[in-house]
């Protein structure tokens, strides 16, 4: 697909791992015209700094991957500013998009948005549907809000063209490698790896290792995105439901943790005993999207789940002198 170079292309959140590899993305295709700006210079929670920005830079498309994400330990910590700041940023980027006409609006959500005990494997309309995993149900309602705005704006106003797309557990370059608020594959390397360096007997695990996972590098996620963005207007409202606004994007299989706590130790060389703590949470038992959607559309993800594993390993390498700072 190309990009037209005179579109103004809005990255919210460009300085994280999903927004970074949008922008790759994008400037891979061709794209010229990018706005990105750091939490320091544009703090999207800021209604009024948010509504400047819009209204000096009439983007024509935004790219809403700017979040406060974190792992189950973070989630559960600090459910009020997971809430407060993820509603904040939805709303005001939502809006303001809106208000300066922007043409094409994609919301990056979450898996987390489905019910803790939703059919396996997971479709668009198993939202609502069921309670949420309370570890983060801040967090998911947070990103359910968010849907429930794109859908709100679409039904309200026949101009808007504002669309979602529900990632799975993403990981990759520039993923947060933090010890106790990360995600899982990060926290992981970090783990395995430190221990390798400090020649330690074993490792734990979080959980029993029994609930399964499904991943996605982020570069795909990046390419579903644009993917998704790209399609015609009834092309996109073909692939979704007549009220929704949302598509599934996954890797199309899922892993226990054990098995990717074992495969991540293999990568790193870690060879001492791995072991699983059953009283920390587990969150819920399975967590596998349904993509028939997407896949009918045209995208499917390149990234073989092992190579993946190596390439986010490089990039802690990489990366390690930066963490310890």
């Amino acid at each position: 697909m190309s990009m037209k170079n005179q579109n103004k292309i809005f990255v919210a959140g460009s300085g994280g791992m999903v927004g970074s590899s949008l922008i790759r993305g994008l400037e891979k295709l061709g794209s010229n015209n990018i706005l990105s700006k750091t939490r320091s210079e544009l703090d999207l929670t800021n209604q009024s700094a948010v509504k400047d920005f819009f209204e000096r830079e009439q983007p024509d498309q935004v790219y809403l991957a700017a979040a406060k994400v974190g792992g189950i330990h973070a989630n559960n910590t600090y459910p009020a500013d997971f809430i407060y700041q993820n509603l904040m940023i939805e709303a005001n980027i939502i809006h303001e998009s809106w208000r300066a006409g922007v043409k094409r609006l994609l919301f990056l959500g979450s898996s987390c948005i489905y019910p803790k005990y939703a059919k396996q494997p997971i479709t668009e309309d198993s939202l609502l549907s069921g309670p949420l995993e309370l570890t983060n149900e801040a967090y998911s309602i947070a990103k359910i809000a968010g849907i429930k705005l794109c859908e709100s704006y679409n039904r309200q106003y026949d101009a808007v063209d504002f669309r979602c797309v529900m990632p799975t557990n993403l990981y990759g370059p520039g993923d947060n490698y933090h010890p106790a608020n990360s995600h899982v594959i990060p926290g992981l390397i970090r783990r395995f790896h430190e221990a390798k360096e400090s020649n330690s007997p074993s490792v734990e695990v979080w959980g029993s290792g029994t609930p399964r996972r499904e991943f996605l590098y982020v570069d795909d996620m990046a390419s579903a995105s644009i993917h998704v963005m790209g399609l015609e207007r009834e092309q996109y409202r073909q692939a979704v439901n007549e009220r929704g606004s949302l598509l599934n994007v996954g890797y199309g299989s899922d892993f226990s943790i054990s098995d990717v706590a074992k495969n991540i130790a293999l990568i790193v060389g870690y060879q001492g005993e791995i072991s699983f703590n059953s009283e920390k949470p587990d969150g819920p038992p399975q967590k596998l999207l349904d993509c028939t959607k997407l896949t009918k559309s045209g995208w499917k993800p390149s990234t073989n789940f092992d190579a993946g594993l190596k390439l986010a390993y490089a990039d802690f390498l990489q990366n390690l002198l930066n963490l310890r700072s």
